[in-house]
């Protein structure tokens, strides 16, 4: 069927004001955040304003027309996919939209073409979304996970050692290589484009679990040459959460089996809902797109949030956003060796990411450092033992002072000074 124009993007706030622009630094579009500096974007980013006004703006179209909005939400996800492709270095029909991370990894676990026997090869001290789905789908299709290291194993040294022992584990053979874009308790980025080379020249393919990446670090899957790579919407993407993005190569999509389909699968599947009797049909064929893993009803409200998250993102472009945040990193980092902490930072630029990770002092206790630290203003995060600052594009460079200020204070408070 013919879909209506996609509607447009709010101008105004949810109280009528108009929408200011998005600006590196500036927090106008997110004034209600209650923390004096946040830097928890890798866990949570809050609703700016513009998201709350979308989000409102799809609620009252669904409270006054009811299922007439139907059709002008199911464009706008059109639209919203090729807003994710351009940013992504995709087209935009290469995209499935879908409830999050986990949701596209356990689609693309249990959609391959498995053989039993076929090795599939995890990374140590991965996020358990790019883990558990393919452990489990290892127990179903009697398969054989290899676990290699990240930390110590020459992934952030330059030294290609990483790559190598990646490598030698292909030539004995693999299906698939199941790995993060960045790591999420170091924030080191791993060389995509490297591993998708040496997958596809040992005949097997890489999975890519974006979330710590996309919408913050530049990304162009086509030209790294990924098969897969699944995200989340509510860390740097700036969304709400219970929404997401995967994405498939074509050559990829070719060779997975539809196990995950379900009714809005189908080629022309809604026909019978608008065209009369005659067209429901549970016979037609399932749709060779990476759409056809919308597989029912999804999430549009948190559709229509992502979009005007994306809308800031597309704005002020993710080079722009990514060298801002370095430029705050670069300020934080150093200060915070000279007080005695460990940076996992990467040496080389290549392997940064939004991300500044960090040990404690020696003499200092994580658990007692990070209430303190709460209290004195900053909103971090402890994954695994390091203390993670992750700012966005709202965070000022001038919170640098503030910062060190707060450290200062939480770490004279374990002290006891």
């Amino acid at each position: 069927m013919q879909l209506p124009p996609p509607p447009p993007l709010p101008r105004t706030d949810l109280s009528g004001n108009v929408l200011p622009p998005a600006v590196l630094g500036s927090r106008e579009l997110g004034p209600d955040l209650a923390a004096p500096i946040y830097l928890n974007h890798a866990a949570v980013s809050p609703p700016s304003r513009r998201v709350q006004a979308a989000i409102g703006a799809w609620a009252h179209d669904l409270g006054s027309r009811g299922v007439d909005a139907f059709s002008t939400w199911m464009s706008q996800r059109d639209r919203l996919r090729g807003r994710l492709g351009r940013m992504l270095g995709v087209p935009g029909e290469t995209l499935a939209l879908t409830a999050g991370t986990t949701r596209g990894v356990l689609d693309i676990a249990w959609c391959v073409d498995w053989r039993p026997g076929d090795r599939v090869v995890l990374f140590d001290g991965e996020f358990p979304a790019n883990v558990t789905p393919w452990l489990q789908a290892a127990r179903h299709f009697d398969l054989q996970p290899v676990f290699l290291p990240v930390e110590g194993a020459g992934w952030d040294d330059g030294s290609g050692r990483g790559l190598a022992r990646l490598e030698a584990t292909l030539r004995d053979g693999a299906r698939m290589v199941a790995v993060s874009a960045v790591q999420f308790q170091t924030g080191l980025a791993m060389p995509l484009g490297e591993m998708a080379a040496l997958c596809h020249a040992h005949g097997a393919e890489l999975f890519v679990d974006g979330i710590q990446a996309a919408g913050m670090k530049p990304l162009d899957l086509a030209a790294l040459g990924v098969d897969y790579l699944s995200s989340g919407g509510h860390k740097w993407l700036m969304g709400v959460e219970g929404c997401g993005l995967l994405y498939i190569a074509p050559a990829a999509l070719a060779r997975l089996v539809p196990r995950m389909a379900g009714w809005l699968s189908h080629e022309e599947g809604t026909r019978f809902l608008f065209e009369g009797k005659g067209h429901l049909k549970a016979d037609r064929p399932i749709r060779q797109r990476a759409d056809f893993l919308e597989v029912g009803a999804s999430p549009s409200v948190g559709m229509a949030g992502l979009e005007a998250a994306v809308s800031d993102l597309e704005a002020l472009g993710i080079e722009t956003i990514f060298a801002h945040v370095q430029a705050w990193h670069d300020r934080v980092e150093p200060a915070l060796v000279a007080r005695g902490f460990r940076s996992l930072r990467a040496t080389d630029p290549a392997g940064r990411s939004g991300s500044l990770c960090v040990e404690p002092p020696p003499d200092v206790d994580l658990l007692a450092l990070f209430p303190a630290l709460t209290a004195a203003g900053v909103s971090a995060a402890t994954p695994d033992g390091r203390l993670r600052l992750a700012p966005h594009w709202p965070n000022s460079l001038d919170e640098a002072p503030r910062v060190l200020a707060a450290v200062d204070t939480a770490l004279a408070a374990v002290r006891g000074g």
